[in-house]
């Protein structure tokens, strides 16, 4: 199942996409205010769902918006996860955390006020800034069934389902501080959508994950590369932390970002950045 967010006549809607993606008919929520979270959330619980009302309009006709359009809390995200991109910043923003690399992952987080949907505008910062601004393609995993301590042989019943992201990054910034969370979580650093795919229509252990700047492909993998897979993710995240429904946690990104090429080659204004990931969709979105 496909679950989209969207407006439609200057109101927001919680919907069930068609098998085909061209048409959406709405849940009758009281509230879409959060999106698709009082689905997870009812669905954690073993609570039944609202029922389809009024008649399937064309995704063409609609606006649509980020899944979790405000997120309850901060999103989980991965540095370092994919063995090519290790490779490619290991000089740079990585070379200060050699130590132990192979046994746990870099943990960082983005605040819930920089999440966008598809189509809606990244906005650059300014030179006075931040003149480094990068692209990130990743799977996003939604969690279900919340939980601490979670073990890896269960992590993946937490889950309920995939969306994609975009973990735009101001690269100077990031590079300024210890921590990375100021230079990733500028307003509107976090474009999401289009859609949620339920966890049981695809094997995102195994999918491909690409990205296009302005028509040229610069990231293409396999989320079978991850150093670190999504059950260990869940389960490291866990630990003595409670994961909640409606919790996002971004995978990492693959080879390819801007920063690694010779030279660095940042966003523009004017530059169109879409990623698609086999078994969800595809997520566009403009910087100015």
């Amino acid at each position: 199942m496909r679950i989209a967010t969207y407006s439609l006549n200057d109101h927001r809607f919680v919907g069930q996409v068609t098998p085909d993606g061209l048409g959406v008919t709405a849940f009758a929520l009281d509230d879409a205010r959060l999106g698709a979270l009082p689905l997870v959330e009812r669905a954690a619980a073993g609570q039944p769902w609202p029922a389809l009302t009024g008649p399937q309009v064309a995704i063409a006709d609609v606006r649509l918006e980020a899944p979790l359009p405000h997120p309850r809390r901060n999103l989980w995200c991965v540095g370092r996860n994919y063995h090519a991109h290790a490779r490619e910043l290991r000089d740079t923003v990585f070379k200060n955390s050699a130590q132990g690399a192979g046994q746990w992952p870099i943990v960082f987080t983005k605040v819930p006020e920089c999440v966008i949907g598809p189509g809606a505008t990244v906005r650059l910062p300014g030179a006075a800034v931040s003149a480094q601004i990068d692209y990130e393609a990743e799977l996003a995993v939604v969690i279900g069934r919340g939980g601490r301590n979670i073990a890896r042989a269960e992590a993946l019943g937490h889950v309920f389902g995939w969306t994609i992201v975009n973990d735009v990054t101001a690269r100077d910034v990031q590079m300024r501080h210890q921590q990375w969370v100021l230079g990733k979580s500028f307003d509107t650093f976090c474009p999401m959508g289009p859609w949620l795919v339920s966890a049981d229509e695809l094997d995102a252990t195994d999918t491909r994950v690409r990205c296009w700047v302005n028509d040229e492909l610069r990231q293409d993998a396999r989320t079978s590369d991850l150093i670190f897979d999504i059950p260990a993710l869940i389960e490291t995240l866990s630990r003595g932390i409670t994961l909640y429904p409606g919790d996002v946690i971004a995978t990492g990104t693959p080879a390819g970002v801007g920063m690694a090429m010779e030279p660095p080659r940042w966003l523009a204004s004017g530059d169109t950045v879409r990623i698609e990931i086999d078994g969800i969709g595809t997520l566009v979105n403009r910087f100015e």
